[in-house]
């Protein structure tokens, strides 16, 4: 019998004018979904950090086909909202633009607070992130479930890496927004925790430390969650399409689900240097899938698509129990044949950023596919 296991989706948006230039035009764009959707409809569409920023939160789905669905409605709505408030809504991992909002630009209650906490920091911060949730019976249990997956999380950041443009020029990263968060105590891969006890007393300290504003500030790539009964794996930019957007919730579920087996088997997740985890971080921020990797299990640099190959290896009884090996295999070889949304940003970029507005922008049904990029990764 397969396993039901839940997931769900949360992505954040940036909103631009026709050039790229950042719009702090969340207000109107949540006022006009909050004026033309019922509430609970509407009540799926949140503020973010920044003004140029808005969130969409699916619902809690056991198949992916619904969660498709879902993630197809947030974004017409959200197309529909930016055509009547005049702004490009784009799935991307960072503004390819700067931003210099004023200080009082933050908005109010807990953000305002992490504003002033980190000052400078804040300032022009863009950062869209995609966040994957899966269903996990127990505190204790999603903490040796996050244990197991710690060295696949770099992998799953060079697959979704969508952020190559920041102020007006290629970075030279595939996710610019991982280098941005990196500024931030308490982002990397999760420590090692023996228990949901122990997971907690970290984040405690590191309140009690000053350096983060609550416990749900950690920007750690993966998380027992605070709000739901699940995994949030949080390790990659915003997906530049729906068939982006369900992968990362397939190889996440997929990840859970083996995680889960191998704990069942006795088995708990490797410890690997702490270094050499942000070294693989870094490695995949800057390459994406078309370059080195650093496998931190192995201390070694392989070539980032072999470690893809041998995460789905690894997921593979994972992805067959849940039933989702199939769609798996079609998605990666999808973004094989296409190339990563970085890659697909680097093509549309051509003819320069204004490509890149035209490729992301959700545009109602006609919810963007990605652009060829030539060639294939191996």
């Amino acid at each position: 019998m397969r396993a039901i296991r839940t997931v769900g989706f949360e992505e954040e948006f940036l909103l631009v004018g026709p050039e790229g230039e950042v719009l702090a035009s969340s207000g109107a764009v949540l006022s006009w979904l909050h004026a033309n959707l019922d509430a609970s409809a509407a009540a799926r569409f949140k503020p973010e950090l920044q003004l140029v920023q808005v969130e969409a939160v699916s619902e809690v789905h056991t198949d992916m086909s619904g969660l498709r669905d879902d993630v197809v409605f947030a974004r017409e709505q959200l197309a529909a909202a930016g055509d009547a408030c005049e702004v490009a809504v784009l799935p991307i991992g960072t503004a390819p633009l700067d931003w210099h909002p004023p200080t009082e630009a933050a908005i109010p209650g807990r953000y305002a607070r992490i504003h002033d906490r980190f000052e400078a920091m804040m300032r022009g911060y863009t950062a869209c992130g995609a966040h994957v949730h899966v269903g996990v019976e127990s505190p204790d249990l999603a903490v040796a479930v996050v244990n197991h997956l710690r060295p696949w999380l770099p992998t799953l950041i060079a697959l979704g890496a969508n952020s190559p443009f920041h102020g007006g020029r290629d970075t030279g990263f595939a996710s610019w927004r991982v280098a941005e968060q990196s500024r931030f105590p308490g982002f990397g891969l999760p420590p090692f925790a023996r228990s949901a006890d122990d997971y907690d007393d970290r984040i405690a300290v590191l309140i009690d430390c000053g350096v983060l504003v609550d416990d749900h500030m950690s920007f750690w790539l993966a998380r027992p969650s605070d709000a739901y009964p699940t995994v949030e794996i949080r390790a990659v930019d915003a997906c530049a399409s729906v068939d982006d957007a369900i992968l990362q919730a397939v190889l996440s579920r997929g990840l859970v689900q083996t995680a889960l087996g191998q704990l069942a088997a006795g088995i708990e997740g490797p410890r690997f240097d702490a270094q050499l985890g942000a070294a693989a971080v870094w490695s995949a921020a800057r390459y994406g899938l078309d370059g080195p990797a650093v496998d931190p299990v192995q201390e070694i640099r392989v070539p980032a698509i072999h470690l893809l190959d041998r995460l789905l290896d690894w997921i593979t009884p994972g992805l067959e129990e849940l039933g989702d090996m199939n769609m798996a295999r079609g998605l990666l070889n999808r973004v094989r044949r296409m190339g990563t949304g970085a890659d697909r940003q680097r093509v549309a970029a051509r003819s320069g950023l204004a490509g890149v507005v035209d490729l992301l922008r959700l545009e109602g049904s006609a919810v963007p596919e990605p652009l060829v990029a030539g060639g294939t990764l191996s």
